[in-house]
């Protein structure tokens, strides 16, 4: 996620800013000596074991790679990185692995430093040679290209010494010393006799509280807790990851696996399908109050969920195409009949958020416009049209016909032909069968007009190789946005990645416009002109119908059984299961 960084200056030297923290355009929450984050029990015993559900399979044990799938938990658990985020504050990190860093007064470098007492599992010291060798890997072209995008402003490396490197920059980048601070680090030893870009079936040596244990591809993961965690005693890990034993059972389908959940299989369960929320979570453990139910708020950026045109298909390459076809979808009707109106509707790239743009543009985003030689027309109102709810589906559904009419599109034998004489259709690429019943209605519309929407569930495997090389009509995407996005937002929706392989830019969004946005945002030292470049770009990203807007929930549904001790304080910006594992406790 990105982190904008303004630093505030404790200690000065001729080489620039020392400091342990990092914090955008605020003063960190935490102070250099602090004990613990206050969203944690620092007195929390340690012990016990949660089990828990994972969806699909997995086939490596290496999560860096764009052609396998790495079991759940496995990032989290297992590696760390320089810095610890902070999930209290938009955009904070703090010294974990690296004690303290120093950027230079030009901006052009930055120097960290590695804590002495940091080790990997195995036992080894972490040192300069070994974050070197994590960087260089990640950036390889053998890694997921997302690494080489987020790091494209490194010009290279050079290791100090045992303890200490220095990034050196290719340009100012308001945001990449911290963002240097999110490097998962890893020893060489892994690899030895192998090559990186194999699947990788061996146990990383990484420096995480945890270790893999034993593990049945597809079937299950344990992780056990390193008995020999080199930062048990570190502020940045105090009341942290306080189970002994992390269990992952995989289930191939989200109905047999909450049964089990139900029957007791494992103990936490974290729901995103409203059906099964408001029917299915009753039964015996939950009348004898043995399993509860809870849904926890949350001040994330919600950012965007919607079905992804990819505009690299003929079909879709057409704006006017992709605003008939946003026409077609009732979400009134479902919210009521589907989601048991437990859903707002996204009206934002940046939904649940100061970043979203208003339905009129401000002075400021005409005056960036301007700035940015971005056409006065592309400045316009925010098109909601498509989102009265006082309009029904019925009245849409004209608004789309006359658009196709426009475009000299006919309707014969109920089937709608475009002018090349060709039927219009397209495919809804799914790795889950519960969202079908989501499409029926959507398809039903569609099919008023004389489109037919094909859509069926695949394999997991298939799935991810087949967005990996965009190879499909259209899908459900989720962008999940930080309260200060960056370098991420390149691989979302930049030009320059919407032909990379493995890159989140599923659209194929490619227009110089958004890219200029995107390059003010993450080069923007200041919040205030950060937030009317988000807006300006929310603004021309959404009035360009990319994607079909869905919708966003502001609570996290969960469960479990009542064998747990939690924190007395929620954090504002987290996900459940990081946040479960990172805090909570067993009785």
């Amino acid at each position: 996620m990105k982190l904008h960084i303004l630093l505030f200056l404790l200690v000065f030297t001729r080489l620039g800013i020392a400091d342990y923290s990092i914090g955008m355009g605020y003063t960190p929450k935490y102070s250099d000596s602090f004990n613990n984050f206050d969203y944690v029990n620092p007195s929390a015993i340690k012990g016990g074991e949660i089990r828990l559900s994972a969806f699909g399979t997995f086939e490596s044990l290496n999560p860096f790679l764009l052609k396998s799938l790495a079991p759940t938990g496995l990032t989290n658990l297992v590696f760390e990185t320089l810095m610890e985020r902070s999930l209290d504050e938009p955009s904070s990190s703090y010294g974990h692995i690296a004690y303290k860093y120093i950027l230079a007064e030009n901006g052009l470098s930055v120097t960290y430093y590695i804590k002495k007492n940091a080790k990997f599992s195995n036992g080894d010291d972490i040192t300069a040679d070994d974050v070197k060798f994590s960087f260089e890997t990640l950036i390889s072209k053998d890694a997921h290209p997302q690494y080489r995008i987020y790091w494209a402003d490194i010009k290279t490396v050079k290791v100090l010494g045992q303890k200490s490197i220095k990034f050196i920059f290719n340009k100012k980048n308001p945001e990449l010393h911290m963002t240097i601070g999110d490097i998962p680090i890893f020893s060489k030893k892994w690899f030895e006799g192998k090559k990186f870009s194999d699947s990788i079936l061996d146990a990383p040596i990484a420096s995480g509280p945890y270790i893999v244990d034993k593990y049945q591809t597809g079937k299950y993961i344990y992780y056990k807790r390193n008995p020999n965690y080199w930062g048990i005693n570190e502020p940045t890990r105090s009341g942290m990851f306080n189970f002994d034993k992390i269990i992952f059972k995989y289930y191939k389908d989200m109905t047999v696996a909450l049964e089990a959940f139900k029957a007791g299989e494992y103990d936490f369960i974290h729901e995103n399908h409203s059906k099964r929320w408001a029917r299915d979570y009753s039964g015996p453990n939950f009348e004898k109050n043995l399993i509860i139910k809870e849904e926890l708020q949350h001040s994330n950026n919600a950012g965007i969920q919607g079905f992804i045109f990819n505009t690299r298909k003929k079909l879709f390459s057409n704006k006017k195409v992709r605003e008939a076809i946003t026409l077609t979808f009732d979400f009134t009707w479902s919210n009521k009949n589907l989601f048991y109106n437990q859903y707002r509707r996204c009206e934002s790239y940046f939904s649940n958020s100061e970043l979203s743009a208003d339905e009129k543009p401000t002075k400021l985003e005409i005056d960036l416009a301007s700035e940015l030689l971005i056409p006065n027309y592309l400045v316009r109102d925010k098109d909601y049209s498509f989102l009265n709810t006082e309009k029904s589906i019925r009245n849409n559904l004209y608004e789309a016909k006359k658009i196709f009419d426009s475009l000299g599109w006919d309707v014969r034998d109920n089937i709608l032909y475009d002018t090349d004489n060709q039927p219009v259709e397209f495919n809804f690429l799914l790795a889950q069968k519960g969202f079908e019943r989501i499409l029926a209605p959507f398809a039903h519309n569609l099919k008023k007009l004389g489109i037919k929407l094909k859509y069926r569930t695949i394999d997991l495997s298939l799935y991810q190789r087949k967005v990996d090389s965009f190879d499909y009509d259209m899908m459900v995407m989720s962008y999940p946005q930080s309260q200060s996005p960056g370098n991420e937002l390149i691989a979302m929706f930049h030009s320059s990645s919407s032909d990379k392989k493995g890159s989140y830019n599923l659209a194929g969004i490619s227009d110089p416009n958004v890219d200029k946005l995107i390059e003010k945002i993450i080069y923007s030292n200041n919040r205030d002109k950060m937030i009317v470049a988000s807006k300006l770009l929310d603004r021309i990203l959404w009035n360009d119908y990319y994607l079909l807007p869905n919708w966003y929930i502001n609570k996290h549904r969960i469960a479990y059984f009542d064998k747990f001790i939690k924190p007395k304080n929620l954090p504002k910006y987290y996900e459940p299961l990081n946040y479960i594992l990172k805090t909570w406790a067993s009785k």
